[in-house]
């Protein structure tokens, strides 16, 4: 006939393991933390300055019509419409 546990055998047991294991992966993290700081002081030295640029450019989009074509398919495939009833008025690179 098998012993019976007690109610609160139990709930300190699994109140203990949840502890146990908070206590280990806070201990995990803050050893990570410092090998990722140890290695992580091998910085090179600032490169010289770098010569002057000329101003950007405005960047040239190739295909520029087939690109506006695509979102505006792309937007009316997404909202169940039609692609003629999209007016894409303006296209910026990020």
């Amino acid at each position: 006939m098998p012993a019976e546990v007690s109610i609160p055998f139990v709930i300190l047991m699994g109140i203990g393991t949840v502890f146990f294991g908070l206590i280990c992966i806070i201990l995990l993290s803050m050893a990570m933390s410092a090998i990722c700081r140890s290695m992580g002081d091998k910085t090179p030295a600032p490169a010289a300055a770098a010569p002057a640029s000329p101003a950007p450019q405005a960047d040239v989009i190739p295909n520029r019509q087939a690109m506006i074509a695509a979102i505006a398919v792309a937007v009316a495939e997404e909202m169940g419409t039609d692609p003629a009833g999209i007016r894409i008025l303006s296209v910026k690179k990020l």
